[in-house]
C-alpha cells in the first residue's frame, strides 16, 4: 500500500495495542490512534520493531496472564 519510500507515514495503535503505518495526511482510522512516532516508512516500522515486542493482542496476553496467576 504504501509504495513511496519518501512518504511521511505516522505509526498508529489500537485497543488491542497492535500498530501499523498510516499516512499523515489522512483521516486515522477509527479504531486506532496515532502512537506520536512520524517518518519515512523504513523509520515508522524500526520504531515499531522497538516498542512492538509482544505481538500477541493485549486480550491474549492478559488472558495468559490472568490463567497464570490461577494456575500458579
Amino acid at each position: 500500500m504504501f509504495t513511496d519510500e519518501d512518504q511521511v507515514l505516522q505509526v498508529v495503535v489500537n485497543d488491542e495495542e497492535q500498530y501499523s503505518i498510516w499516512p499523515v495526511d489522512r483521516d486515522v482510522p477509527p479504531g486506532w490512534t496515532a502512537a506520536g512516532f512520524q517518518g519515512v516508512k523504513g523509520d515508522c516500522l524500526a520504531y515499531i520493531d522497538q516498542v512492538w515486542t509482544d505481538m500477541r493482542p493485549r486480550s491474549v496476553r492478559e488472558g495468559a496472564a490472568e490463567g497464570a496467576r490461577h494456575d500458579g
